[in-house]
């Protein structure tokens, strides 16, 4: 038994010393700062407590703004994004999971390949695609008397949030597909032959095989995608840069310059520890309404 225990706390310590050094020591510092007078070039001006936290929810106050501003942006951005993300990703599953086992390899590594470039490449890419001046979009268009004058696509909305959205699902989506792959690959086959006999179409397998079968899957894609694109950063500052007028400007973004340009850590840290409470209420209200469902459908089942 001693051995054992020595052989789990050995696999055990290096996930406990990077969870330690790498999540909760800057959690903790990370607190600390939010109730000091911090800043970059003067360091710590003193203990606040709850001053920085105060002047977020202080009407008018400029970093109020500036958080509430960028936490309306996320939030389209959230509510846009993740259900393509989730909807989409299923969709490719299901049909790379019914091409013939030769072809099978070739389309999960074509669909996934997107997610392995860099966002600079990426942004990179849609900026050449979606600029307004002789960009390939608005040159296709054009050609095909579609529009009349070139679409200012990173300079108006709605169509700067389009193009944000459609480059993170081009991006990322292939990710949740592979996930989604695996999870279909567990499912018991017999269960589709079962159905196969009953005279059940593709809608009765997705009903009450597939989704039920991928239930944990679902919820686990659905959660880890909120979470990432509360994160988003790189391809709004890069293809975008925040604009038109601040309108797709992250809430990470906010706080970079807060703290880098305002040189104010102390308000940047409690920006960041606030944002940080509202992914964990989404996260919490994810799992609650899925372990909902999973009690209605238990109830229901019996």
């Amino acid at each position: 038994m001693k051995k054992k225990r020595k052989t789990a706390g050995v696999f055990f310590a290096p996930f406990a010393l990077c969870f330690v050094l790498f999540w909760l020591v800057p959690f903790v510092y990370g607190c600390y700062l939010s109730v000091c007078n911090m800043s970059l070039t003067r360091g710590n001006q003193g203990f606040i407590g709850l001053g920085n936290y105060i002047q977020i929810f202080t009407a008018g106050s400029v970093y109020s703004e500036a958080f509430f501003r960028g936490l309306k942006n996320i939030l389209i951005f959230v509510v846009t994004s993740v259900p393509l993300l989730v909807i989409i990703a299923l969709v490719l599953a299901l049909i790379v999971e019914s091409l013939p086992e030769k072809v099978k390899g070739i389309y999960r590594t074509i669909y996934f390949m997107s997610y392995a470039v860099s966002v600079t490449a990426v942004s990179a890419v849609f900026l050449w695609l979606f600029n307004g001046n002789g960009g390939y979009i608005n040159n296709v268009l054009l050609s095909a008397g579609l529009i009349n004058e070139p679409v200012s696509w990173l300079e108006a909305q709605p169509f700067a949030w389009i193009v944000l959205v459609v480059a993170t699902v081009w991006w990322t989506v292939g990710y949740n597909m592979m996930l989604f792959i695996n999870a279909l690959n567990s499912i018991d086959s017999a269960l589709f032959e079962a159905v196969a006999v009953d005279g059940g179409g593709f809608f009765s397998r997705l009903r009450y095989i597939i989704l039920p079968g991928i239930r944990n899957v679902m919820a686990y894609v659905i959660l880890m995608t909120i979470i990432a694109s509360f994160n988003m950063y790189g391809q709004a500052t890069l293809i975008t840069r925040g604009g038109p007028l601040n309108s797709t400007k992250s809430l990470i973004m906010e706080i970079n310059d807060v703290i880098f340009t305002n040189n104010n850590l102390g308000e940047g840290s409690a920006m960041a520890i606030i944002m940080g409470i509202v992914v964990m209420l989404f996260a919490m209200c994810q799992n609650w309404l899925s372990k909902e469902k999973k009690e209605i459908k238990e109830v229901s089942g019996s």
